[in-house]
């Protein structure tokens, strides 16, 4: 029997429980602390996510947001975060998948890659050779990221973005859907538009 406890019932957790079946978890149950929820994706709702450290099993951290994600994420243990695969991505064998990061359908990782804890890279998006993505990273669905970027903690790429090759981007940032990262961004914010620019 191989158990995923996931945090969070929402379309994410769906998603994730949806890998978590195609990796072979045969059981797989949720918890939130929107007590209205029982059920999603099928799955039972059986508590708050304060009781995860009682229940067995491995552990999905189904946050969108980069801090809650984080904050929940360190208080379990990191040998319990599952890292999950969808089996359609394609992730090069020398690349590193830090505890809890999920990696979604149609996405690639290509060689010498390093990916922290609890990061997203999300449906159809890449990440090409040689890149540093820090902890809780969120590369959105069918965004880009070219060879050797750096992206540091809690930065979220939006959906359709493009960072450039060789950019370095500070932690605590996000960027538009669409947007284009030519440059390095140092300040922590909001970047929109092509080329990006603070908002």
């Amino acid at each position: 029997m191989k158990k995923l406890v996931i945090i969070g019932a929402s379309g994410h957790g769906r998603v994730i429980a949806d890998i978590a079946e195609l990796c072979g978890y045969n059981e797989i149950v949720f918890l939130d602390d929107d007590e209205s929820i029982k059920f999603c994706g099928g799955h039972p709702v059986t508590g708050k996510s304060s009781i995860v450290q009682d229940i067995s099993g491995d552990v999905a951290v189904a946050i969108g947001n980069a801090a809650s994600r984080q904050r929940i994420s360190g208080s379990i243990e990191e040998a319990r975060l599952a890292t999950l695969v969808h089996p359609s991505a394609v992730v090069a064998k020398d690349v590193v998948l830090g505890a809890g990061t999920v990696v979604m359908a149609g996405a690639v990782i290509n060689p010498g890659s390093k990916m922290g804890t609890g990061c997203i890279i999300n449906t159809a998006s890449s990440v090409d050779h040689d890149c540093v993505l820090g902890n809780f990273v969120h590369v959105a669905v069918g965004a880009h990221v070219a060879g050797n970027v750096n992206i540091g903690d809690r930065t979220w790429i939006g959906a359709g973005a493009t960072v450039s090759n060789n950019v370095t981007i500070c932690s605590d940032c996000m960027t538009g859907a669409g947007a284009v990262l030519i440059k390095d961004i140092r300040e922590a914010g909001t970047y929109v538009g092509v080329p990006a620019e603070k908002k």
